[in-house]
C-alpha cells in the first residue's frame, strides 16, 4: 500500500500551485534584520549569534515547531550519533548531566532551551514559497503562505539567510510497481519504531547510519529485516580506544594528513569489526576521511547493527561479494514480491525505504548563481559556502553536521553585523522607499 508515502506527499508543503490556489490575500513587512528561512538547529544558530551581534531577524518556519525533523520525523530509539560537545551549536553548551549521546528528545529539550534562552520566535506555519533579489531597491522579498487562511505574506529585508538544511524534504525513489504492493511502503522519516511489524519480513533499502539503525530497531522488535546494499560504504566502530571515533579523528588530524589518519581507522576497523566485506559491506576504495571529502556521505558508525548481520537476524541483499545475494537493485514491486535486477524474487511484508533526505531550495529560491539548481546546495567548496551575492548567505549546508553549522552561523552574524553597524540607515530606507510603491 501507498498510503504512507501518499501522507509524505500531501505534506510537502512547497507545491506552489496548491499554496497559490489558496492564497486569499497579500501583506507586505519590511524587516530590519535578516529573514532566516527555518527553525531548526541551523536556522536557531544564526539567530542567536546574530543577536548576540546586536542584530535582530525574522525566523520563517513552515512547520509548527522548531526542529521540525527531529520532533517529527525521526524514530523513537533515535540519540546523537556523535559526542555531545560536537553538536552543541553557538554560545551554549549541552547541560553537564546529559549523557555523551543524548537521545533525540534530550536534543529536542536542548533545542527548546536554546530557543527560550535567547528569546527566539520564529513565524510558525509559515511556508516560503518564493525568495526573489530586488535590484531596484537592493532588497530581498520573501513570500510566504500559511495561518488558518493561508493568507500569503511578503517580508521585505537586505538580507536572506537559506536555513532549511540538507535534509528538507524526504527523498523517495520511484520504484515500478509501488502502487502493486500489497504491504505499507514507509520512509524513514513515518517510522517511530518496530512493534507493527513483529513476525513480519521487512525490506530496509538504504544502508546509511538511518538504515542501518532501522534494521537493528526491528531485529529487537522481532521483525525479519533484509537490507539493500547498493554501493560500498564504510562502516566504522562509534568508539575506538576508549575514545568516540569523530573526535580521535578530529584530534589525529591535527597532527597527520587525512590519508594517514585513513589508513589508522581502517586497521582499527578491522581489528575491532573484522572485515565488513565478508558481510556484504564492501569498502569504498577512498578512506572513511577521503571518501566524506569527496562524495559527502558520512562512514556508517555501527552501534551493534553488524553482530545482528553475523548471526543472522539481519539478512544483507548486496552485489559486491559473489557468496552473497546479488542485488544491482530493485527492478519491480509486485503485490508481496520484490524482483531484483539479476532477476530474482523474494517476498516481503513491508518496505522500508531509508533513503535519506534532499534540499529544497531550488524550488522556492528564485537565484541561480549561488546554489545548484541540481542538489540545492551552494556552488562553492567548504570554507565559502557560506556566503553569496547581495546578501544571501547559507547556513548548514556543509556536510559537516552541527559543527558546519556552528561555523556558519558565526561567520554569518559577524558579516552581517559588521555591515548592520556601518549602513543601518540607508537599509531602512531602502525599505521604506519600497514600502510606499507597495500596498497591504
Amino acid at each position: 500500500m501507498m498510503e504512507n508515502l501518499k501522507e509524505v506527499e500531501s505534506k510537502r508543503v512547497h507545491d506552489h500551485k496548491m499554496l497559490d490556489d489558496l492564497v486569499k490575500q497579500v501583506c507586505r513587512f519590511g524587516e530590519p534584520g535578516p529573514i532566516i528561512v527555518g527553525a531548526g538547529p541551523s536556522g536557531l544558530a544564526a539567530a542567536a549569534c546574530l543577536k548576540a551581534n546586536g542584530v535582530p531577524s525574522l525566523i520563517l518556519e513552515r512547520a509548527n515547531c522548531i526542529a521540525s525533523l527531529w520532533q517529527l520525523k525521526t524514530y523513537n530509539r533515535l540519540r546523537l550519533h556523535l559526542p555531545k560537545e560536537f553538536c552543541e551549536l553557538p554560545l551554549m553548551a549541552f547541560p553537564s548531566d546529559f549523557p555523551t549521546y543524548p537521545t533525540k528528545q534530550q536534543f529536542v529539550s536542548y533545542l527548546e532551551a536554546y530557543a527560550t534562552h535567547f528569546d527566539l520566535r520564529p513565524v510558525f506555519n509559515r511556508t516560503v514559497v518564493s525568495a526573489e533579489f530586488d535590484k531596484r531597491f537592493g532588497l530581498w522579498r520573501v513570500k510566504a503562505a500559511g495561518g488558518e487562511k493561508m493568507e500569503e505574506t511578503e517580508y521585505v529585508s537586505r538580507w536572506l539567510i537559506v536555513a532549511t538544511g540538507e535534509n528538507a524534504d524526504e527523498f523517495v525513489p520511484n520504484l515500478e510497481g509501488m502502487n502493486e504492493f500489497s504491504g505499507p511502503i514507509l520512509h524513514t522519516s513515518s517510522y517511530k519504531n518496530g512493534e507493527s511489524f513483529r513476525g513480519k519480513k521487512v525490506l530496509v533499502v538504504g544502508c546509511g547510519n538511518s538504515g542501518m539503525e532501522v534494521c537493528l530497531d526491528l531485529c529487537n522488535h522481532n521483525a525479519m529485516p533484509s537490507l539493500v546494499v547498493k554501493d560500498t560504504l564504510h562502516v566504522l566502530p562509534q568508539e575506538m580506544l576508549g575514545r568516540s571515533t569523530f573526535g580521535l579523528s578530529t584530534w589525529l588530524l591535527k597532527w597527520f594528513p587525512m590519508r594517514l589518519v585513513d589508513q589508522f581507522l581502517l586497521l582499527m576497523s578491522r581489528l575491532i569489526l573484522g572485515d565488513t566485506a565478508l558481510l556484504g559491506l564492501a569498502r569504498p576504495e577512498l578512506g572513511p576521511l577521503e571518501y566524506k571529502m569527496s562524495t559527502g556521505k558520512t562512514p556508517v558508525l555501527d552501534i551493534g547493527t553488524l553482530e545482528k548481520i553475523r548471526n543472522g537476524s539481519i539478512k544483507v541483499i548486496s552485489k559486491n561479494i559473489t557468496h552473497f545475494s546479488v542485488c544491482k537493485g530493485i527492478k519491480r514491486v509486485r503485490r508481496d514480491l520484490v524482483e531484483f535486477a539479476d532477476g530474482r524474487t523474494e517476498s516481503f511484508d513491508a518496505i522500508i525505504l531509508a533513503t535519506g533526505y534532499k534540499s529544497n531550495v531550488p524550488t522556492w529560491l528564485k537565484e541561480k548563481s549561488f546554489f545548484s539548481e541540481k542538489d540545492g546546495f551552494p556552488r562553492k567548496a567548504f570554507g565559502n559556502e557560506w556566503k553569496g551575492e547581495n546578501g544571501l548567505y547559507a547556513v548548514g549546508f556543509t556536510r559537516r553536521g552541527l559543527m558546519g553549522t556552528s561555523m556558519d552561523a558565526r561567520r554569518i552574524a559577524g558579516d552581517v553585523e559588521s555591515q548592520w553597524k556601518t549602513r543601518q540607515n540607508n537599509f531602512i530606507s531602502a525599505i521604506m522607499a519600497f514600502e510606499k510603491t507597495q500596498y497591504c
